[in-house]
C-alpha cells in the first residue's frame, strides 16, 4: 500500500458521500503506483447521526474505502491516529470530513512530499478561505501567537490538508489536539516541511464542531506544553549497529 488518505468525521451524514466520491476521483488520477495501491480510511469518531452506515453503504461502491468507529466522540487527533495506526501506506494524506479541502489538491501535497526523502510532512495552506470574518480573525490571531512561541514558520496550522510519512507520525509524542502543532512537532524530529498553497470551499452541508473560544482555551496550555517538548529534545540522532 503506497498511500492511505485518513478522513476523521463526526456527525457528518450529508458530507461523507460526495467527500468519498471525490477523493477515490482524485486518487484515480495519480500516477501508476499511488494511484494502484492506495486505501480511503474513514473514522467515525462517535456520530449520532447515521455517518457511519452512510460510509459503510459506499463500500461496495469505492474500492479500498475502510470504516473504523469510536464508540463515543474522542476527538479529531485521536481520530487521525486511529487511521494512521490502522493505515498500511507509508504515506498519509489527511482532509477534513466537512468538505472545505479539495481532495483534487492531493496530487500537488504527494509530489513534493516524494521528491525528497527528507520532508516529513507537506502542509496545506488555505488560499481565499471561506470562513467567517470571525474565523478568519482568530486564525491569523492563533497562527501569530503560536508562531512567535514555536517558530515553526506555518502561516496556516489549520488547514486539515496535509501528507506525511508515516514513520515521522509514529515518533511523535501523542496528545489531544495533536493535529494543530503537527508541524512544530515533526520539525523537532529533524524532518523537513513544506507548504503548498491550496483551495478552500464553503462546508457542504452541517454545522462547525468548533468555537473560536474553545479553541482559544485549549490552544494556550498546549502551546505551552508544546514548548516545553520542544525545548526538552535534545535533536535527532542517528543510531548505528555495530
Amino acid at each position: 500500500m503506497a498511500v492511505s488518505v485518513v478522513v476523521p468525521v463526526k456527525d457528518e451524514v450529508e458530507n461523507v458521500g460526495p467527500l468519498v466520491r471525490e477523493i477515490a476521483a482524485a486518487m484515480a488520477r495519480l500516477p501508476g503506483d499511488l494511484a494502484a495501491h492506495h486505501e480511503i480510511i474513514f473514522i467515525d469518531d462517535g456520530s449520532q447521526d447515521g455517518t457511519h452506515q452512510a460510509l459503510m453503504a459506499l463500500k461496495p461502491e469505492i474500492r479500498g474505502l475502510r470504516v473504523l468507529r469510536h464508540p463515543r466522540n474522542l476527538g479529531q487527533s485521536r481520530g487521525i491516529r486511529s487511521g494512521v495506526l490502522a493505515a498500511k501506506g507509508d504515506v498519509i494524506v489527511t482532509l477534513d470530513g466537512d468538505g472545505q479541502n479539495d481532495p483534487a489538491d492531493i496530487p500537488k501535497l504527494l509530489a513534493v512530499l516524494n521528491a525528497d526523502p527528507k520532508v516529513g510532512l507537506v502542509s496545506g495552506v488555505r488560499v481565499k478561505r471561506q470562513d467567517s470574518a470571525s474565523r478568519r480573525a482568530a486564525s491569523r490571531l492563533g497562527n501569530g501567537l503560536r508562531s512567535r512561541l514555536l517558530g515553526d514558520g506555518a502561516a496556516d496550522t489549520g488547514c486539515g490538508l496535509k501528507a506525511f510519512r508515516r514513520e515521522a507520525f509514529l515518533e511523535l509524542p501523542y496528545f489531544d489536539h495533536l493535529h494543530r502543532f503537527l508541524i512544530a512537532l515533526v520539525r523537532r524530529e529533524g524532518w523537513e516541511v513544506r507548504f503548498v498553497p491550496v483551495s478552500h470551499r464553503p462546508r457542504l452541508a452541517g454545522r462547525s464542531k468548533y468555537t473560536n473560544l474553545g479553541r482559544l482555551l485549549v490552544s494556550i496550555h498546549d502551546l505551552l506544553g508544546v514548548r516545553w517538548l520542544q525545548r526538552r529534545h535534545g535533536g535527532r540522532a542517528s543510531t548505528e549497529e555495530l
